[in-house]
């Protein structure tokens, strides 16, 4: 509380009947102050508070330094803003979608996404719908679009591609390694089927038929081996149209049967007979016969009665 007043008298008076106020008085203009606060007359209150303020000052800019240097001031801990974008060092979480046009990792180090249950990339239109997702799961990835392509990473090419319709292999080789080899549900199409250098090649249905068919033919050579077809039961050869040809040095036909002879003829034949008569029954049925001086084979067509 301060009270001015110019009469000496009237301070004294006011100063006995409140004895705790402090009150003032002008001297030639200057504000004095009785007891221990009359100081600023002998300039030393200025010294006293001026070093506090200066030693405050000096302590807030030095924190204000440490505090610039332990704080990243282009971005919050881990992740920085850059002129290129947005760059996130360590590992971190995200609780919330993140929207992004671009991921890229570091030159020398890949690019890892984690989650406890799946990782799921989605893309979708204009519109907001979903036009494509990828899914690794625990158990399996799974791929939901239109149409899935793996290329080649030298010059683009279409290794495998699958849609709806087909599904299309675009290495040189494709090679199946399992010891049941390929199964088809059905039919398939293919301008050449190959072994591997060294390997036969096994064409099965173990308890089915197997059907080659080809509308303009189908050949089926051995090279530098032997061609072997074997049945249990009749092997037919059939040509509706065309004609069977058997072309080569040597043609063998075993275990054909032997006809037999009347009892007069057989008594005239050597019993070493190495040369044979080739008979036709009118049914197709090929057998054998002696041979003889001329034909046997009516004299032993009682053969053809069996057939």
């Amino acid at each position: 509380m301060f009270l001015y007043t110019n009469d000496e008298a009237t301070e004294r008076e006011i100063k006995e009947s409140i004895p705790f106020t402090i009150a003032p008085r002008y001297k030639s203009g200057n504000i004095s102050f009785p007891g221990f606060l009359n100081l600023a007359e002998k300039g030393t209150l200025f010294p006293l508070v001026r070093s506090p303020l200066l030693s405050l000052l000096m302590l807030k800019l030095s924190l204000s330094l440490f505090l610039s240097q332990i704080n990243n001031f282009d971005g919050m801990g881990n992740l920085r803003v850059t002129k290129k974008g947005i760059r996130l060092e360590g590992i971190s979480e995200f609780l919330l979608p993140l929207y992004v046009k671009e991921i890229h990792s570091r030159k020398d180090s890949p690019l890892v996404l984690q989650s406890d249950r799946n990782v799921t990339v989605n893309a979708r239109n204009h519109m907001g719908q979903l036009t494509g997702q990828l899914t690794v799961g625990a158990d399996a990835v799974e791929a939901q679009c239109k149409r899935f392509e793996v290329r080649a990473s030298e010059d683009g090419r279409v290794l495998f591609s699958a849609d709806e319709d087909e599904i299309t292999i675009g290495a040189e080789k494709l090679k199946v390694t399992g010891t049941e080899g390929a199964v088809f549900g059905h039919s398939v199409e293919t301008p050449h089927i190959r072994a591997e250098p060294s390997q036969d090649l096994r064409l099965e249905s173990p308890t089915r038929s197997l059907i080659m068919e080809a509308p303009r033919g189908v050949q089926v050579s051995a090279a530098a081996g032997d061609f072997k077809a074997t049945c249990r039961k009749e092997l037919h050869l059939q040509s509706t149209e065309g004609e069977i040809f058997l072309n080569a040095d040597k043609i063998r036909l075993g275990n054909l049967p032997t006809g037999s002879l009347s009892s007069s003829s057989a008594s005239s034949s050597n019993s070493q007979q190495t040369v044979y008569e080739l008979c036709v029954c009118p049914n197709g049925k090929l057998y054998l016969s002696p041979a003889g001086v001329g034909s046997t084979c009516q004299a032993s067509s009682n053969i053809c009665l069996w057939s």
